[in-house]
């Protein structure tokens, strides 16, 4: 989901009047970004606290390449990383995820494995349908359980785009809620639904009901669960002390066109380091703790919603790493700033920096010329000369300047012999020396894919007579779109 694609955002439909009540009720965060402008890495991110590049969520196959886990992906989140819902886990919270995790197919890398007490989703996204001899259908869990396979058991008619499965995540969440409420234990829930990631999908009731299209369905009927469930916390008398925050965990797909999605004023989309590649609509909501109506203009992070949910809930941030993410508990509360670089990372490279309201670009890259010609655009309408490039280009000895305050769209560079090139880059220069002189990479986990490894058959699969064809092992680099 794009940051452009909620009417609080500036979406002309108005179509989400959930969440636009919930950022009339609580506090808006235009200035807040992702990890990685891909799902895989920014949701290892999110829940590590960490950048990709450090928790092993990235390739070096390619320079610079984006990379996530397919079905065939060895690799996934590493035991030596400390998820979030592990530590909350030691204090007594019971946590659930709902959805995609992405993190590894692997049952070694599933999220029970790393803190969650309850799961009802995939592993991977709803990619298909599959022949199921080549290619097995994605698995659906529920907890260690495979209980289904999407366009099998979970069914999505990809000429219509209708799908119950949004309305089977909302069923899930409220029961969560209720269960957890009842018994006055304190909860983590992790609500990541993907209604619109292609195949974009919607339920009857919403299909057909959009301006937008059915990308505009999925919307509607995701802002919907929204509205459930906030309703449901108010219900069941939790939401004064309960914190909510939505976002998303990456750029719309500006390449899928009208089933993409809007980054609003912002540069390309999901893939790039451009803004609209890495901005996210994000909204805070907790009733008595954060006030009604306001703008933060924090400069935020997924990952910094690892170290605010830790402290909020009294427990200690590893000292034993690096944390990229930053306590913003008295940005919800008191609606404070904080200065914080942002760095924006494509597989193994740092492409830029934000800090302030300046961005500097020490490398360019849409997609390659020959995916472009084949009809893929990552920027589409969106070509600028020198900055939209089709080639990897290195800027690093004179970086690209961009101010997002006068120019969001990353349209006007800032002058190199101007005074205030002159005055800022030293101080991003200085900040970008300090990161990589400090950083020490993880393992990458995204390097090897075997088909072997993939989901293919369930344990007492031969009583059900599903049995899936395993291939011979053929372990090799796995290789990424341009």
């Amino acid at each position: 989901m794009g940051w452009g694609d909620l009417g609080i955002y500036g979406q002309p439909s108005k179509e989400t009047p959930n969440l636009d009540w919930m950022a009339s009720k609580g506090m808006l965060l235009p200035d807040f970004y992702s990890a990685n402008p891909l799902c895989s890495p920014s949701r290892a991110a999110l829940l590590s606290g960490r950048l990709p590049i450090r928790n092993g969520f990235y390739t070096t196959n390619e320079h610079a390449r984006n990379a996530y886990t397919p079905q065939d992906i060895v690799g996934g989140i590493p035991d030596t990383e400390i998820l979030l819902p592990e530590i909350l886990q030691r204090l007594g919270y019971r946590s659930k995820i709902i959805g995609k995790w992405h993190l590894g197919q692997q049952p070694k890398y599933h999220p029970l494995i790393h803190g969650f007490d309850e799961w009802f989703g995939s592993p991977n996204c709803h990619f298909g349908p599959y022949d199921n001899k080549e290619t097995p259908n994605i698995p659906v869990y529920r907890d260690t359980d495979m209980i289904g396979r999407y366009f099998e058991d979970f069914l999505i008619d990809t000429k219509t785009g209708e799908s119950n499965l949004t309305q089977i995540y909302i069923q899930e969440a409220l029961s969560f809620i209720d269960t957890q409420s009842k018994k006055n234990q304190s909860f983590f829930l992790y609500w990541a639904v993907d209604a619109t990631h292609e195949p974009v999908y919607a339920s009857k009731a919403f299909l057909g009901t959009s301006a937008r299209g059915l990308y505009g369905d999925a919307v509607r009927e995701l802002d919907s669960g929204v509205g459930q469930i906030l309703q449901k916390l108010n219900d069941m008398g939790v939401a004064n002390n309960t914190l909510v925050i939505f976002s998303s965990d990456n750029g719309a797909a500006t390449y899928a066109q009208e089933m993409g999605g809007s980054n609003g004023p912002f540069l390309c989309g999901k893939q790039t380091t451009f803004e609209g590649g890495m901005r996210e609509p994000t909204i805070a909501f907790w009733p008595g703790k954060i006030q009604a109506g306001v703008v933060s203009y924090q400069v935020g992070s997924l990952m910094d919603l690892f170290t605010t949910f830790v402290n909020l809930a009294g427990g200690s941030i590893p000292d034993d790493r690096v944390i990229d993410g930053i306590d913003l508990t008295s940005s919800f509360f008191s609606n404070t700033v904080q200065e914080r670089p942002i760095f924006y990372y494509r597989g193994n490279e740092m492409m830029a920096v934000r800090w302030e309201q300046y961005k500097a670009h020490y490398w360019t890259w849409t997609n390659s010329i020959k995916e472009f010609e084949e009809g893929i655009n990552f920027c589409p309408g969106e070509e600028i000369s020198g900055v939209t490039t089709h080639e990897q280009v290195n800027h690093t000895s004179n970086p690209l300047l961009f101010h997002l305050g006068r120019d969001p769209g990353e349209k006007y560079p800032i002058g190199l012999n101007s005074e205030e090139y002159i005055t800022v880059m030293p101080i991003i220069q200085k900040l970008v020396d300090t990161h990589k002189n400090n950083l020490m990479p993880g393992e990458p986990q995204l390097n090897v894919c075997d088909r072997s490894v993939m989901n293919w058959a369930p344990p007492g699969c031969e009583k059900l007579g599903r049995c899936l064809p395993v291939p011979s092992p053929a372990p090799h680099n796995c290789t990424w779109p341009h």
